[in-house]
């Protein structure tokens, strides 16, 4: 979960897990191997389509104000039948907080691949209302762009009810004779992260539509501030590199506490940055190579991925630079030291050495930008701007109006690696500037989180519902593997698994070559077989039990 930033490209990262760089050299030899997952299965590709699915599933709701102009828009969905048997099961992967285009790897070589190859069932991609081309009210959104009013059914409630309209109606091209509804044939949904939350919430909403469903990641749980996005990364990162970052920025806190303006000048001259007016801006800045819940422009831990196919060593070549002990810019260690009682800044040099190198010159090329305008977040024009249909609009609403989960420093006694300055009283000022109040509806002046946590949240559990989480996902204390969450056995029919050495949803990916993935991968994708195949014997005694 998170959005993107307009002026830069995303890549994706490798993983080293903490001083261990053996996972660095599985990649080194993957690339070798013939697994890339962009080879297809199949000689013909996935084929798009459209169904027409309704705006307001919940008419009689008035918090979704007067009734659409439009009772139904078009919404996009991907279809790979390869190894699709008449009888089969259906597997559908919810797009999430992208297009259903970005997801289509997952249909070729991904989980869905995998699990439609083993029961010869059809993988589809349901694209997310309000991502890549499915918007309700597109001639309004043409006109007006994604305005407060024109996004108010962007919620958890409308999208699960997509999904379970979907699968009720759909008529798939090319198998018209045959009637692949639910319930009447086994329906079984797959998401990660926000789309993974929403399969969980489906699964308790639509039992008596959906046969079974696979929360990979799901983020369950809201909250208003998240500070503990950082505190995985701080467990499982490389101890030099995060102690050396929490040592600069608790200084960094010691300045903005204390209001030593002079000293807090000169500090973001070191990291050429001068021009940032509002200190949480410096220090949002700073903090890109590590990232955060929102808005960031490099790869950072979340990007993290067992596939090097799909990953890159950003995150760790920025520690490496932090803590090189062959770098030219130790003198920068105490150029603040006057300020601080004498204490050496240790690595501050090459910190900001890799800011200035590696994030300022992310601003767009050929334009006359300073950093202010490039990294400040103030501009309330630009963040009001509706024709922004990237997707990280729809997101921004989701998170102001439902599920919030913004970032925020470490609480006092804890150490940190994002500013305390950062509170969400900053993070959450974006709301006010991008969703101004409409005619219809406004944006809350806090995320109703009781409309994302009613579903159960942390305790969220039901039969023929897989919840799979990893053990170095920064998401992990908003989903049920949570430190503070609810343990429970993990059984056939509801598997509850924590991919130990995972990331946020590891297992959604595959390789062509399933042999050649990592132990830890294949041991989730192969139970995760086991386990629909169990759910599939049982499905006729269930459909009986409908009737």
């Amino acid at each position: 979960m998170r959005i993107a930033p307009t002026f830069v490209p995303l890549s994706l990262v490798g993983l080293v897990l903490g001083h261990d760089r053996s996972q660095l050299l599985l990649q080194r030899k993957l690339r070798n191997e013939d697994s890339n997952p962009l080879l297809v299965r199949q000689a013909a590709a996935p084929s798009s389509n459209t169904f027409n699915q309704i705006t307001n599933h919940f008419p009689n709701d008035e918090f979704y104000g007067p009734p659409p102009i439009n009772q139904t828009f078009l919404q996009h969905y991907i279809v790979n039948d390869t190894f699709y048997q008449p009888g089969g099961p259906i597997f559908l992967l919810d797009s999430g907080e992208t297009s259903a285009q970005a997801r289509n790897a997952f249909l070729l070589t991904g989980i869905v691949a995998e699990l439609a190859q083993a029961t010869r069932g059809m993988g589809m991609i349901l694209e997310h209302r309000y991502y890549g081309t499915s918007f309700p009210e597109p001639g309004l959104i043409s006109s007006e762009g994604l305005s407060t009013d024109n996004l108010r059914w962007n919620t958890a409630d409308q999208a699960i009810a997509d999904i379970a309209y979907f699968a009720q109606h759909v008529s798939i091209p090319g198998h018209e004779d045959e009637d692949l509804t639910a319930p009447g044939r086994p329906w079984i949904i797959y998401g990660g992260s926000l789309a993974g939350a929403e399969v969980a919430f489906t699964m308790t909403q639509y039992a008596d539509v959906i046969y079974g469903g696979i929360s990979s990641s799901g983020t369950v749980q809201a909250f208003k501030g998240y500070p503990q996005w950082y505190y995985t990364i701080q467990e499982n990162a490389p101890q030099d590199c995060i102690h050396s970052v929490e040592d600069i920025v608790d200084k960094i806190d010691f300045l903005i506490h204390t209001n030593n303006t002079v000293a807090l000048t000169d500090l973001k001259a070191i990291f050429g940055l001068e021009a940032l007016q509002d200190i949480r801006d410096f220090a949002l800045t700073i903090a890109f190579p590590i990232g955060n819940t929102m808005v960031y422009p490099t790869s950072t831990w979340q990007e993290l991925n067992w596939d090097p196919n799909t990953g890159s060593d950003d995150f760790f070549l920025f520690c490496d630079a932090v803590t090189s002990t062959n770098s030219t810019f130790s003198d920068v260690d105490s150029q603040l030291s006057k300020y601080t009682g004498g204490a050496i800044w240790k690595n501050l040099g090459n910190y900001a050495n890799y800011i200035k190198t590696n994030i300022i010159p992310l601003c767009p090329a050929g334009e006359d930008l300073d950093s202010n305008e490039c990294f400040g977040t103030h501009n309330a024009t630009a963040w009001a701007n509706p024709f922004d249909l990237s997707g990280n609009r729809a997101y921004l609403y989701q998170s102001c109006s439902e599920f919030g989960l913004w970032s925020q420093g470490a609480p006092a006694g804890r150490r940190t690696l994002l500013s305390r300055s950062i509170q969400t009283e900053y993070t959450e000022q974006t709301c006010r500037w991008s969703f101004p109040d409409g005619k219809f509806t406004k944006v809350p002046a806090s995320p109703m989180l009781e409309r994302w946590n009613k579903f159960g949240a942390l305790k969220l559990q039901v039969d023929r519902l897989a919840q799979v989480d990893g053990g170095i996902d920064p998401w992990q204390y908003a989903c049920v593997h949570s430190p503070d969450g609810f343990k429970r056995p993990n059984t056939l029919r509801r598997p509850y698994y924590e991919i130990k050495q995972g990331g946020h949803h590891w297992d959604e990916n595959g390789l062509l070559n399933i042999s050649v993935e990592p132990d830890f991968i294949q041991a989730i994708h192969n139970y995760e077989i086991q386990f629909v195949k169990s759910w599939l014997a049982d499905f006729p005694e269930w459909l009986a039990g409908l009737s």
